[in-house]
């Protein structure tokens, strides 16, 4: 790939040079080396987009659900075959780990599978006789054109929470890629077009918020999916729905675990350490708050201390790193500043990560997994998503105040209980108000067969990504009511 060249845009089966009049560097995170650079694609793109999509709906929702999978099977096929390389790409772009980026690449190959299920998963249901000799039937049928805007830190895994189910529900689809992660979409295009989907079905835009509202503005485009913070959710939530859009939009999060003194510390610290800090704590799943319950204080922030400490820090394709950069210089400076920020409003610094030097790599956005100690619950660092390997801890009493913690935040992507006792953690799955629940699990992240879940301020919408929810989303309803009279002047 030449750096001079920018990535193409792929719109009715082909590939194109954007007429964007300007493009961004693509920066590999852990040397700030330029590895690509992305177009900022004028609306126009989007347009011609909408329309040869929307032109291949046609054809494309009179496919049979059974031919329509077919491609899905060999999209898996060839997602096995490149996952290694694809693997090295994420982490090229997006700094994790090789082990993360194709554990990442295995769950976006989870919901292809799911998807291909769809001729039983998008059936309806009848009933006869709803009134004498009048019969009711209840069908699904696609929407149109869909769309999805992707964020930058899963950048395999999030667009599979939707297109696969998407297109084999027999939606037509245009995607958006984060411009700061645009390469790993780039290649899996590629791949999309090996599979020999006709021309229109699979679509990519690169751009950023110009093609954004194109996308939210457009009349052929029935529905968005949307991942990324939370005002940006909201925004692109309230736009969408504005323009008559079916809207699911995750937002972001500030997830709580509790750990109560039966818990099996051993066990607890480890999850928590790779909740914390795994993926740079660059995901909506990130663990970054632990309330320690009772006589639990005292153990577990020894072990935490410890774990958060001797965590290999470097470039995600060398041997034994465990952890890698944040995505840009400019992420790297607001989270050490919100840990500055911490320590000013109260909190003591643990595990200070903040000025990493990696030796090669100094150029680097590394900072080492950092502890806040005693951080109060209603302090900035509190309730801000920092997105970034930052713990902080709390203490508390009683598991009941613990859940009230967890309640009163105004976010609700997921919280998890460490424990060995059944009853707390039944009471705990019942009482907290959050959507994705871990017991004795640090990243509570849904199967592809189940959605995956966000309350309050972490979703906007009704229908999650994944499973039986995606299939609701891409499909709207159609309810039939037959009456046959029998023609009793026929003889028979």
């Amino acid at each position: 790939m030449h750096l001079q060249t920018p990535l193409l845009n792929y719109i009715n089966g082909q590939w194109y040079v954007s007429h964007a009049t300007q493009c961004l560097p693509v920066v590999n995170p852990a040397t700030t080396q330029h590895i690509a650079r992305v177009p900022l694609s004028p609306k126009s793109e989007v347009d011609f987009a909408a329309v040869a999509a929307a032109t291949a709906f046609t054809s494309w929702r009179r496919t049979p659900p059974t031919a329509r999978v077919q491609y899905l099977f060999k999209l898996k096929s060839l997602l096995e075959q490149q996952l290694e390389e694809l693997a090295r790409t994420i982490t090229i772009e997006c700094g994790k780990t090789f082990a993360e980026s194709k554990a990442e690449l295995e769950r976006a190959i989870e919901n292809v599978e799911v998807a291909c299920g769809i001729p039983t998963l998008m059936q309806g249901y009848n009933l006869e006789d709803v009134a004498r000799g009048i019969d009711e039937i209840m069908i699904r049928q696609p929407l149109g054109v869909t769309a999805i805007i992707a964020p930058f830190n899963f950048p395999g895994m999030i667009p599979f929470w939707f297109l696969p189910y998407a297109i084999a529900t027999g939606n037509t689809c245009i995607v958006k890629p984060s411009e700061k992660v645009p390469l790993t979409m780039q290649r899996i295009f590629e791949l999309l077009e090996a599979t020999g989907l006709p021309k229109g079905v699979v679509n990519l835009v690169n751009g950023a918020k110009d093609v954004v509202d194109a996308i939210l503005e457009h009349p052929q485009i029935r529905a968005v999916s949307f991942v990324g913070s939370s005002p940006v959710a909201q925004y692109v939530y309230s736009k969408g729905a504005a323009f008559g859009k079916r809207m699911q939009c995750q937002g972001g999060a500030k997830n709580p675990l509790i750990v109560l003194p039966d818990a099996d510390m051993e066990m607890t610290t480890r999850i928590a350490a790779d909740s914390a800090f795994g993926c740079a704590g660059q995901r909506c799943l990130a663990a970054s708050v632990a309330v320690t319950v009772g006589e639990a204080r005292h153990t577990f922030t020894e072990a935490i201390a410890t774990a958060a400490e001797t965590k290999v820090v470097g470039y995600g394709l060398d041997e034994g790193v465990e952890m890698g950069p944040v995505i840009t210089r400019e992420s790297q400076t607001r989270i050490e500043g919100l840990i500055q920020q911490g320590v000013d409003e109260g909190a003591t610094l643990l595990i200070d990560g903040r000025q990493a030097k990696i030796p090669g790599y100094e150029k680097g956005n590394f900072i080492r997994p950092t502890i806040l100690q005693n951080v109060n619950p209603n302090s900035t660092v509190a309730q801000t998503e920092i997105f970034g390997p930052v713990l902080s801890l709390m203490h508390l009493a009683t598991i009941e105040e613990a859940i009230a913690l967890v309640n009163s935040n105004h976010w609700g992507n997921m919280a998890c209980l460490f424990t060995s006792s059944g009853a707390a953690a039944r009471q705990f799955r019942y009482e907290a108000e959050a959507g994705n629940i871990g017991i004795n699990i640090g990243v509570a992240a849904p199967m592809a067969f189940f959605p995956f879940s966000g309350w309050k301020d972490s979703f906007y919408g009704d229908l999650h990504g994944q499973g039986r929810h995606a299939v609701e989303f891409f499909t709207q309803t159609k309810v039939v009511v037959e009456r046959w009279p029998k023609d009793w002047s026929r003889q028979f």
